[in-house]
């Protein structure tokens, strides 16, 4: 008995992980304005067969008194447009709060919310920043679903967004 436990055990722990995972890295850089706002943020994919969006992050003021930071949240507008308006917020697993200046990390794992019901294929990963007496601005990077090699991804915004990196392991 105590064998053939250890040995699905050993069995157990010899196999690999199956869960592909995805890691995002945003700069929020510091903008030289009077009046600073931290930026609305919405990560999102596109793509797949068939196709869909698939919300990953949306980042708002959540405790403006009688959700007044909703009003604002249109100002993601290719967001909005692709299915923001659509959702109720705040979306389980998804929404947070804003953020300050610097690099913000997002890890997302596979079979778990909001990567649960992502389809297998080739999707393009947006995101978007809007800030209140600010400007707006939207990324895009590709990303292949289920990973099958590692795959890293960049690109730099121009104002509202510095880095942005994505790294998929299978």
């Amino acid at each position: 008995m105590k064998k053939t436990v250890l040995l699905a055990s050993a069995l157990l722990l010899a196999l690999p992980a199956a869960a592909a995972e995805l890691s995002l890295k945003v700069e929020l850089p510091p903008l030289p304005v009077a009046e600073y706002h931290r930026p609305y943020l919405a990560v999102w994919l596109e793509g797949g067969e068939p196709a869909q969006t698939t919300h990953l992050a949306v980042w708002y003021d959540q405790k403006k008194k009688d959700n007044a930071g909703l009003k604002w949240i249109k100002d993601l507008r290719q967001w909005w447009r692709k299915g923001g308006r659509d959702v109720e917020l705040p979306l389980d697993a998804v929404s947070s709060a804003t953020r300050a200046p610097g690099v913000h990390t997002l890890n997302f794992v596979a079979g778990k919310a909001p990567l649960d019901k992502l389809a297998p294929g080739n999707y393009t990963l947006f995101v978007e920043a809007a800030r209140e007496g600010g400007g707006r601005e939207v990324v895009r990077l590709p990303l292949a679903w289920p990973p099958k090699s590692a795959q890293n991804a960049s690109v730099r915004g121009q104002e509202e967004l510095g880095a942005v990196s994505l790294q998929a392991k299978p």
